[in-house]
C-alpha cells in the first residue's frame, strides 16, 4: 500500500492572530511528530504476545520432525479452522498463541507417535479501520491487527492543524468506546489510555479545542491545545517543559479577547509566576508572554582590557582599585607566558629577535585606565579615569579609587591609543661592525650616533658612509609608492606600445602588429618582475663621501620602534652595471672616479649616456641629468666603495630596463620613494 502523504497546511487564523500580534509564527504543538506519517503494514515474522487470540487470516507455520518430516503453512479461513493432511480440521479461532503448539499437537497425536513439533504464526491477520473528521489523511486504513489509535494516527499523519489533539474518539459498532488524548503521549509517553483496534473500528477527529499562545523566554514557543476541561497557566508551561532557567520567575503577561464582545479591547493581565499564579485559569485565544531574566549582575565589578584575568569579581563594601588590580603580575596576560612557552619548545630557531621581542613585550598604558560607571539616576554612564601606575605601582590613595556595584575598569595598552612618543616603548636592531650587536631599548629621543655611542660605538672595520637603516613606516610608504607606480605603468602600456616603432622605417603594417605585439608582451612580463619586488623601508642619509666617517657625522635622526641598523665592514670593489661591455665589480682605489670606472667597463654604443647615474653606498642617487652637461657633469664624480654606477639603454633599444625607464622621470624616486636597490635592478 501507499504510504499517505501529509498535505502542506498554511497557518491556521489563530497562527495568523497570533503573529500580527508577536511578530512570531508559531508552530501548533505536537504536529512535528506527524510530519513523516507512516503506514503500518500487516507486520510479517513478527511473533505477538502470547495473549494474542488467533483469528481468520492468520497464518500458521507447522515443522513436523521425528516418525515423519513435514512442513506446512497454513491460512486460518473464515470459519475459524485449518486443515491438515491426515489429520484433518483442527480450529484454531479463539485460541491464544501460547497456546497454539500445545493444541496443535494434541491433534497431532491421534495420527502419529515419536515426532517434534514446532509452529508460529507467520503472518498477523490485517484489519481495516476508519479516520474521519478533521485528520490529515481521513479515508480508510489497512493495519496490523496489533495496531492502536496511536498506531493509526502516526500511520495517516495525525489531526489536520483544524483537528483536535486531546479528544480523539474510537467508535465500535456505532458506539463510542473511548477517547484518547495525544497530549499525554507526546508529552509523557502515557498509553495506558490507548485502545487496540478491531476490524470496522472508526476513529474521529472533532474540531480543535480552545488554544493558547506562549511565546518569549521559552524554548518550545507554540500554540497549544487546552483540555475540555479548561486548563491553567501552570499546566500550558509544563507542557513546554517548564519554566526554563533563563525567564523571570517574577511574572508573565497574558494577553486576553474578549469572546463575548470582539468589539471590545483586548485586556493585558499580569500574572505572578508564583504558585497561585500558576493556577491562573486559561481562555480560549490567550497569549501568553515570559520574560527572560535581566542580563545585568548585580553587586559585581567588571575588570577587562590588557589584563590576566577579564572577569566579573564579586563587589564588597570598601573596595577599591587595589582589591582588583592588586600588583603588576595581575596585568600580563596568558598569552604572554604561552609565547615565552612554545619559545622553550619549538626545535626552531628563535627567528627575527626584533619581532620576537616586540611581539612579547607589555605595553601597558600605565598613565590612564578608566571606570566605566552607569548613573543609576539619571541613566547616564560616566567615566572615571585614573593613573594605573600611581594606583598600582606607586600605591598613591589619590588614585585608589573607590568601586561601585556595576562599575567595569579597563585597561589599555599602546595598540589601544597612540601615546605621546615618550611613553612607547621602542626597541632597535643593531647588527654588523658595531661593538655590541644587538636588540636595544631606545631612550625617549635617542639618536642613532647617541645609541652606537652607548653600545660602545663601532669596530675598525665598520664603514659608517655604507651604514643602512630601515624602518617599517618608510617601508609601508615605498611600497605604496611602488604599488601605484605599476598601476600607472600599465595604463600607459597599450598607449606607449607603438612609440618606440617611431624610429624604424620601412616597417609594413603585419610587421608593425608583430613588433607591437611582442612589445607588448615584454611590458608585461617586465610588469609581473616590477609586481615581485617589495620596498626595503631604506632611507638615504645623505652623509659626506668620506672613508673614516666619526659617529658624530651621522645624522641625529631619532630613532623609532623596530627600526634596523645595520653598519657594514668597507667594501674593496665599485660596480658598473648596465649598457656596458664589461658588467662587473672593480676594485675601488683612492681618486677612482666616475669616468674611470666607464673607461675599464667600456661603455657600449646604445649606452644613454645623459641618464647615467650613481647609486652611492650610503643610499643616495647622483645622476647625470642633473648636472650641466656631461663632460662638466658625472664623469668627475669620486666614487666610494660599494658605490654601483648605472649605465642605461637607448630607449630605441627595448630592454626591460629602458621600458622602466621611460616611465620615470626622476631617478632618484627608484631608491628613495619605492625603496628598490640593487636587486631591483638586476631583475629589471
Amino acid at each position: 500500500m501507499i504510504t499517505p502523504q501529509r498535505p502542506q497546511y498554511g497557518p491556521t487564523l489563530f497562527q495568523q492572530f497570533v503573529q500580527e500580534n508577536t511578530g512570531q509564527l508559531l508552530p501548533i504543538y505536537g504536529s512535528q511528530f506527524f510530519s513523516t506519517p507512516q503506514l503500518y503494514a500487516p507486520v510479517l515474522n513478527t511473533q505477538p504476545p502470547d495473549n494474542y487470540i488467533l483469528g481468520p487470516g492468520d497464518e500458521i507455520q507447522l515443522d513436523l520432525t521425528g516418525a515423519a518430516n513435514l512442513q506446512y503453512t497454513f491460512r486460518i479461513d473464515p470459519d475459524g479452522r485449518v486443515t491438515i493432511p491426515t489429520v484433518g480440521p483442527i480450529t484454531l479461532a479463539g485460541v491464544r498463541a501460547a497456546d497454539l503448539e500445545r493444541v496443535l499437537r494434541q491433534h497431532m497425536a491421534k495420527v502419529y507417535t515419536n515426532f517434534q513439533l514446532a509452529a508460529k504464526i507467520a503472518r498477523l491477520r490485517a484489519i481495516q479501520v476508519y479516520l474521519v473528521g478533521h485528520a490529515a489523511a481521513p479515508g480508510t486504513y489497512t493495519l496490523s491487527n496489533l495496531s492502536t489509535v496511536i498506531n493509526a494516527l502516526f500511520a495517516s499523519g495525525g489531526p489536520a492543524p483544524t483537528g483536535t489533539m486531546r479528544a480523539i474518539e474510537v467508535r465500535r459498532q456505532g458506539k463510542r468506546i473511548g477517547r484518547i488524548d495525544l497530549y499525554d503521549f507526546i508529552t509523557r509517553g502515557d498509553t495506558s489510555k490507548d485502545i487496540t483496534l478491531q476490524p470496522g473500528d472508526v476513529i474521529t477527529i472533532p474540531p480543535v479545542g480552545p488554544q493558547v499562545a506562549l511565546t518569549g523566554a521559552v524554548d518550545s514557543a507554540a500554540i497549544y491545545e487546552l483540555p475540555h476541561t479548561g486548563g491553567t497557566l501552570g499546566e500550558v508551561i509544563e507542557l513546554a517543559g517548564g519554566l526554563p532557567a533563563l525567564a523571570s520567575p517574577q511574572k508573565a503577561i497574558i494577553e486576553r479577547i474578549d469572546a463575548k464582545d470582539p468589539q471590545a479591547p483586548r485586556r493585558v493581565i499580569v500574572v505572578a509566576l508564583d504558585a497561585n499564579g500558576l493556577k491562573t485559569p486559561l481562555k480560549d485565544g490567550d497569549i501568553i508572554r515570559l520574560f527572560a531574566l535581566q542580563p545585568a549582575f548585580g553587586e559585581t565589578v567588571t575588570l577587562q582590557g590588557h589584563v590576566a584575568s577579564p572577569l566579573r569579581y564579586a563587589w564588597f563594601p570598601g573596595m577599591r582599585i587595589l582589591d582588583l588590580i592588586p600588583d603588576a603580575q595581575a596585568l600580563i596576560k596568558p598569552d604572554y607566558y604561552r609565547q615565552l612557552n612554545q619559545r622553550v619548545m619549538t626545535l626552531k630557531p628563535a627567528g627575527d629577535p626584533l619581532n620576537q621581542i616586540r611581539v612579547e613585550h607589555l605595553s601597558i598604558n600605565w598613565d590612564y585606565a578608566v571606570i566605566e560607571r552607569l548613573d543609576r539616576q539619571t541613566l547616564r554612564k560616566r567615566l572615571i579615569p585614573f593613573n594605573l601606575g600611581k594606583a598600582v605601582l606607586q600605591r598613591d590613595p589619590a588614585h585608589n579609587l573607590p568601586l561601585e556595584p556595576g562599575d567595569v575598569v579597563t585597561v589599555f595598552d599602546h595598540k589601544d591609543m597612540t601615546l605621546p612618543l615618550r611613553r612607547r616603548s621602542r626597541f632597535v636592531l643593531v647588527e654588523g661592525e658595531v661593538a655590541a650587536p644587538g636588540l636595544y631599548e631606545v631612550a625617549p629621543d635617542e639618536t642613532l650616533p647617541q645609541l652606537l655611542a652607548r653600545i660602545g660605538g663601532v669596530t675598525p672595520q665598520a664603514y659608517l658612509y655604507g651604514l643602512a637603516i630601515t624602518r617599517e613606516s618608510v617601508r609601508q610608504q615605498q611600497q605604496a609608492n611602488l604599488d601605484k607606480l605599476i598601476t600607472q605603468l600599465e595604463r600607459s602600456l597599450f598607449d606607449q606600445s607603438g612609440e618606440t616603432l617611431s624610429n624604424v622605417a620601412g616597417l609594413t603594417s603585419e610587421q608593425v602588429k608583430i613588433l607591437r605585439d611582442q612589445q607588448r608582451n615584454t611590458a608585461k612580463r617586465q610588469l609581473d618582475l616590477l609586481r615581485q619586488q617589495k620596498s626595503s623601508g631604506r632611507f638615504a642619509l645623505h652623509l659626506k663621501p668620506e672613508i673614516d666617517l666619526p659617529l658624530d657625522a651621522l645624522p641625529s635622526i631619532t630613532l623609532e620602534d623596530g627600526d634596523r641598523i645595520v653598519v657594514p665592514p668597507r667594501p674593496s670593489f665599485v660596480a658598473v652595471f648596465g649598457a656596458v661591455r664589461n658588467e662587473n665589480a672593480l676594485v675601488w682605489r683612492e681618486g677612482i672616479t666616475v669616468g674611470d670606472a666607464l673607461r675599464l667597463a667600456g661603455v657600449s654604443d646604445d649606452a644613454e649616456t645623459a641618464e647615467i647615474f650613481v647609486l652611492r653606498a650610503d643610499g643616495t642617487v647622483v645622476a647625470n641629468r642633473d648636472r650641466s652637461s656631461w663632460f662638466a657633469g658625472i664623469q668627475g664624480e669620486l666614487l666610494m666603495p660599494g658605490d654601483t654606477v648605472v649605465v642605461p639603454f637607448k630607449a630605441d633599444r627595448e630592454t626591460k630596463w629602458s621600458f622602466f625607464m621611460r616611465n620615470l622621470k626622476d631617478i632618484t624616486q627608484i631608491f628613495s620613494n619605492l625603496g628598490l636597490g640593487l636587486a631591483a635592478l638586476n631583475s629589471l
